[in-house]
C-alpha cells in the first residue's frame, strides 16, 4: 500500500493494548476506523475520544470472537452499514504461560478459536473485496514466540507459528494482486497480556504497544511479509538458524521453566 490516509481499518481486540495503540496510530495518519472487541463500552469511549481528537470516522461493532459465528456476523454488519474494509488488523488473541497439563482443554480450545480460527475466517471474508479493489492490507499479530518451539508456552506459541506461516503464505498468493499480508511479531509488550497469561516477566525488556503499532504500520507500507519488533528480538531470531532444534528447545525450556516453576 502507498498510503493509509482515508483508508478504513478494521481492528480486532481494539479496546486495549496493541489494538488500542493501532487505533490511535492509524487515526493520527488519517485513517477511518472500525473497532471491535467484547468490551463495547470501552470501544465507544475510545471511538468518541479518537474521532474528536483526529477528526476521523470511527465505527464500533461489539462481538466475542470466541463465538464461531462472530466473524461472519461482524463482516455482515460492516457491509450493511455501508462500510468497506481496506485494511484488517487481526490483533485479538490471548495466551497462557503454564505447564501444559496445568491448564484446561477448554482454555486451549478458546485460544485456538481466537488466535487461529477467527483470524483465518476474517482473512477469508475480507480478501475478495480487497482483490476487487486491487489494493488492501492485512496485519496478523503473531509473536516472537512463533519463531521456535516454546516449552511452557506450548499452545500459545504454536498458535502464533500458524499465524506467521499462514500470513507469509498468503503474502505469496496475493501480493501480486496488490494485497500486502504480513505477520507482526512483537516480543514482550506492556499490555494486559501478562495478567491474562499469568506471565512472570520481571526483569524482561518490554516494548510499548505504541511502538509495536508504529513499526507494524511502517512495515505494511513497505510491503513486508513479516516484521519482528525490536532490535534485540530481531538479533535473537537468528538463534534457531545456528542451533539444532533440540538445542533450541533446551534453551527455551530452561529459560521458561525458571519463570513458570519458580
Amino acid at each position: 500500500m502507498k498510503t493509509i490516509k482515508n483508508k478504513t481499518v478494521l481492528i480486532t481486540g481494539a479496546s486495549s493494548g496493541i489494538g488500542e495503540a493501532f487505533a490511535y496510530e492509524f487515526a493520527k495518519q488519517g485513517s477511518n476506523l472500525i473497532l471491535t472487541a467484547r468490551s463495547e463500552d470501552k470501544l465507544n469511549f475510545l471511538a468518541s475520544k479518537i474521532s474528536k481528537e483526529y477528526k476521523v470516522k470511527v465505527s464500533v461493532f461489539g462481538g466475542d470472537l470466541l463465538q464461531k459465528e462472530t466473524p461472519y456476523k461482524l463482516y455482515n454488519q460492516i457491509k450493511e452499514a455501508g462500510l468497506s474494509i481496506d485494511i484488517l488488523i487481526n490483533n485479538a488473541g490471548f495466551g497462557k504461560w503454564t505447564n501444559f497439563l496445568d491448564e484446561s482443554i477448554e482454555q486451549y480450545e478458546d485460544m485456538i478459536e481466537i488466535n487461529i480460527n477467527a483470524l483465518l475466517k476474517l482473512c477469508h471474508l475480507v480478501l475478495p473485496d480487497m482483490i476487487k479493489k486491487g489494493e488492501g492490507g492485512i496485519i496478523n499479530v503473531a509473536s516472537t514466540g512463533a519463531l521456535q518451539p516454546c516449552p511452557y508456552v506450548a499452545a500459545y506459541c504454536a498458535s502464533k507459528s500458524f499465524v506467521l506461516d499462514f500470513s507469509e503464505a498468503l503474502y505469496g498468493e496475493y501480493n501480486k494482486k496488490g494485497i500486502t499480508i504480513m505477520a507482526l511479531c512483537p516480543g514482550n509488550t506492556t499490555t494486559g497480556f501478562q495478567s491474562v497469561a499469568k506471565a512472570y516477566t520481571k526483569g524482561m525488556a518490554a516494548d510499548k504497544p505504541q511502538d509495536v503499532a508504529k513499526q507494524g504500520i511502517k512495515a505494511l507500507l513497505k510491503n513486508k511479509s513479516f516484521k519482528i519488533v525490536g532490535t534485540m528480538n530481531y538479533i535473537q531470531s537468528f538463534l534457531p538458524r545456528f542451533l539444532t532444534r533440540k538445542a533450541m528447545i533446551n534453551v527455551v525450556s530452561s529459560m521458561m521453566n525458571s519463570k513458570i516453576n519458580r
